[in-house]
């Protein structure tokens, strides 16, 4: 008899308690990441209720394997276009929040006497707020339309980058068991540096690669290629001294820009729900119900710091950023609880043996206390915004919705401020390149060739030759590269001064980069050398035609950028409010049973009997804007539609009405192919199918003729029916 490995066992324990616990949970409309937690708390060492795994390293392996493809789904989910859309409200909040929580964590664990990475691993747990628990619980609750939801939304993207960004620098804490000012403003720097260098290279390579692979590309290859380009970043981001999470986390990020980016994250989804499961069991087997009972003070403390801690933070945040004090509410108390990456920041401290191990057990169950908090806290936020509008001065509500107006207002003349940083931001990607290629030629390059025993000198002249042709447009465009709107922001009479000022500026820092460069490869006076005659050539002799080489990889850059235009708009859309009215643009979809697909618009009165405009008609590709009265809806047709909260409310009802059209299964088994003899007495003879009124009868059609040894397929309507035909019928067979 073969013995059957352990791991397998372990897996059959694992998915099939899950299994039975997640069935529980979803009949109690709670969220599935705490069904998981219980199922692992049941099976696990300290409880065993059920039996226990035997082969813990094995389970912890497909837990880290759970952390890469979670991270990788969320890359898929957030996408850099996705960073660039949150707007400035849900950028500020969420920074704010997060400063506030992370000061509360740190605080709190000083006053429980713990030592400073207990501290720091506690502000970090604090920090995040859970996507998952959230946004179901808001979508499960029917709130998802709600203007709320936006600022939710934005403030969630931002949170889980500097989440990702926290597993980096306190994983880096952890290897080196020191926080040195110095040494983690180097950390960021590097991360800030490798972070725009995967993201220039990947949207420039990636969105091209796959789309002209298209056509090789079915589910399967798609998948493969797709999960493997995840795993070979995640190798090189842990060479270079980065999480193997944040690896998987940009490839999803840039993989989320591509033609296939939907296509991917529809497949990668069931691997990612398989592999996040173990993760998420594997946390709650090392909950110890020991460390709970006697640290439930520390844990009813934490919990009740998240609920009060967030909501305060989230909604002073966005008060702040410019929001009503009704959608900042009510979106400080959808954001009051800590959920999946609390759980991965606290594996990290507790895998490197950095802080106590009871605070993994006690991240676990305060992520418990506050998701089931959540439903209700989302639910009151209505109520607790009713009675402070009664409680506060008349003067104070007033002032905070002149501040939301004079910030919307401020917020519409943005044009120059984006550009400026439009300015900034090219001038720092092409900084980063051309870093990129001396670091990829100075330390990949040349000791290849150095150690296949190529010369020394020789093998430093090719190098440094081959680095600066590459990197020559990206010098030209660092120092001369000119956008026109900047240019027309700049005041005419301040315009020469200006010029020279960008100009000189900009190729001070272009000449200092290319001398630090070079510096690396030669002696210091042939460096000095090397740098004056760089310049003369990309400023003078070559100047148009390396001008011409960069704008072909600008325009690759940008094309790749803005491929998936149509739906960055429709995103970008979605997130602007319309003041200073409550209202704000969402979308809806047209069910295919709907009563009412394929009635004009006038005739359903949707402004008069809702209050709302429709906006925007997205039928696949097809865009129609400001849609006229004739305008038909039809079936999967998605709606932007214009409204406050309730008036959304009631035309979401609307929407989402449809017909009876409910078959039991026997219905259905009885519509079927049949056939049909015609003789003498039938009621058909001799009459043309049409005439016959076969279709009416039994609901179907005639698609076959059997006639004296010939067979006529799908004939038409004008034959007649003749003795002895047999009629092959697809229709209701008991109608006959």
């Amino acid at each position: 008899m073969h013995n059957l490995p352990a791991l397998i066992s372990d897996l059959a324990l694992i998915l099939g308690t899950a299994g039975i616990v997640t069935l529980l949970f979803k009949r109690l409309n709670q969220p599935v990441v705490l069904g998981y937690l219980v199922a692992g708390f049941l099976i696990g060492p300290k409880v065993g209720l059920v039996g226990t795994v035997t082969s813990t390293e094995g389970v912890q392996l497909w837990a880290e394997i759970g952390v890469i493809f979670l991270l990788f789904a969320l890359g898929l989910e957030f996408s850099f276009k996705k960073l660039f859309r949150v707007g400035g409200s849900a950028s500020f909040t969420a920074l704010f929040e997060i400063g506030v929580m992370t000061l509360i964590g740190f605080t709190t664990g000083k006053l429980l006497g713990w030592d400073l990475m207990d501290c720091l691993f506690l502000g970090g747990i604090l920090a995040i707020s859970s996507t998952s628990i959230s946004m179901r619980t808001i979508e499960e609750m029917g709130f998802k339309n709600m203007k709320f939801v936006s600022i939710v939304m934005g403030v969630l993207v931002i949170e889980d980058l500097v989440a990702v960004l926290l597993l980096v620098f306190l994983t880096s804490i952890a290897l080196t068991r020191e926080f040195a000012g110095t040494d983690m403003l180097l950390s960021f720097l590097k991360l800030a540096f490798y972070l725009s260098l995967w993201f220039v290279v990947g949207i420039f390579w990636l969105p091209t690669a796959l789309k002209r692979s298209q056509k090789f590309l079915n589910e399967e290859t798609t998948l493969v290629v797709a999960v493997g380009l995840c795993f070979a970043m995640v190798v090189f981001a842990v060479k270079v001294g980065f999480s193997a999470a944040l690896g998987a986390f940009i490839t999803g990020s840039i993989l989320a820009e591509t033609i296939e980016g939907e296509r991917i994250h529809h497949l990668v989804s069931p691997i990612k729900n398989l592999f996040s499961a173990v993760f998420f069991i594997s946390v709650g087997m090392l909950i110890d119900p020991d460390v709970i009972s006697s640290h439930w003070q520390v844990i009813l403390l934490l919990s009740v710091l998240v609920i009060l801690g967030k909501t305060l933070g989230v909604t002073v945040g966005a008060l702040l950023s410019g929001q009503t004090l009704r959608s900042s509410l009510q979106t400080g108390m959808s954001l009051s609880q800590i959920g999946e990456f609390s759980f991965i920041i606290a594996t990290v401290g507790v895998g490197f043996k950095v802080v106590r191990p009871e605070l993994y057990p006690l991240a676990v169950s305060v992520s418990v206390v506050t998701a089931f908090t959540t439903p209700f806290m989302i639910r009151l936020a209505d109520t607790v915004y009713q009675v402070l509008e009664k409680k506060m001065p008349a003067s104070m509500i007033a002032s905070l919705d002149s501040y939301s107006m004079f910030s919307l207002a401020v917020g519409a003349h943005k044009e120059s401020r984006d550009q400026v940083r439009a300015y900034i931001f090219k001038i720092f990607l092409n900084a980063v390149i051309v870093i990129g290629v001396f670091l990829l030629m100075a330390r990949v390059t040349l000791p290849y060739m150095l150690n296949h025993q190529v010369e020394e000198g020789s093998a430093k002249f090719l190098t440094l030759t081959a680095t600066l042709i590459l990197s020559s447009p990206f010098l030209w465009a660092l120092a001369f590269g000119r956008t026109k709107q900047f240019d027309n922001l700049v005041a005419e009479e301040h315009r020469k001064t200006s010029d020279y000022v960008f100009l000189i500026s900009r190729i001070t820092v272009a000449v200092g980069l290319v001398l630090a460069m070079v510096a690396q490869f030669v002696p210091l006076g042939w460096a000095l050398g090397i740098t004056a005659w760089m310049a003369i050539v990309v400023g003078y002799v070559l100047s148009t035609k390396l001008r011409a080489v960069y704008m072909w990889f600008e325009n690759r850059f940008l094309s790749n950028l803005a491929e998936d235009a149509s739906k960055s708009d429709h995103s970008k859309v979605q997130r602007q409010e319309l003041a200073p009215w409550d209202a704000h643009l969402t979308e809806f979809k047209v069910p295919a049973e709907a009563t009412y697909v394929g009635i004009p618009l006038a005739s359903l009165s949707i402004r008069e009997r809702f209050g709302v405009t429709v906006a925007l008609i997205e039928r696949g590709r097809v865009k129609i804007m400001a849609p006229g009265r004739d305008v038909l809806l039809m079936p999967f047709d998605t709606l932007y539609v214009i409204g406050n909260d309730d008036q959304l409310a009631k035309f979401k009802d609307f929407i989402e009405q449809v017909s009876d059209t409910s078959a039991s299964e026997t219905e259905l088994e009885e519509y079927t192919l049949d056939k049909y003899l015609v003789d003498d007495q039938s009621e058909y003879l001799n009459k043309s199918i049409r005439e016959s009124g076969l279709r009416e009868k039994t609901h179907g059609l005639v698609v076959g003729i059997e006639r004296e040894g010939q067979r006529i397929l799908n004939p038409d309507s004008a034959e007649v029916i003749k003795p002895g035909d047999l009629l092959w019928i697809v229709g209701d067979r008991r109608l006959r």
